[in-house]
């Protein structure tokens, strides 16, 4: 079986730490994939806020995700802090990828690697639109 690999920055520009909830665990008793998908979600989220954007109003644009990766390295289970480090890498003309890394705070063993693949869209057309400088500017090095 094939893997997929994500290669992310070494340092991540912004970090959030998340409680893993008894509701985020599925039937294997540890951290299920539909809850680490809202969590990317929160963080990304929290992300943007901090700068001042938000996923309807990002820079004059509005945001969808286009695409999503996950690499899980290790479970969690409820009650885990995680910490959620969040970063904007690979811009394109219409387009860049948000990067996470996930580390359980009580051990320091990174959880999960992640990417989700944003398209900006002009909010009048629905078309994509060019990546808006404010994001732009947020590229992790």
């Amino acid at each position: 079986m094939s893997r997929l690999a994500l290669t992310l920055p070494e340092v991540l520009p912004f970090a959030t730490e998340l409680e893993v909830r008894i509701t985020d665990l599925n039937y294997g008793k540890h951290l299920g994939n539909d809850a680490m998908v809202s969590l990317l979600h929160e963080a990304r989220w929290r992300f943007l806020r901090k700068h001042g954007l938000s996923e309807s109003d990002c820079g004059g644009t509005s945001l969808v995700v286009g695409d999503l990766a996950i690499v899980y390295r290790a479970e969690s289970f409820a009650g885990d802090v995680l910490r959620f480090e969040v970063g904007v890498t690979d811009l394109a003309r219409v387009g860049c990828d948000f990067v996470y890394r996930v580390t359980r705070i009580g051990d320091g063993k990174v959880v999960a690697e992640a990417k989700t693949g944003i398209v900006f869209l002009d909010p009048a057309t629905r078309r994509p639109t060019r990546v808006p400088a404010s994001v732009a500017g947020l590229v992790a090095p």
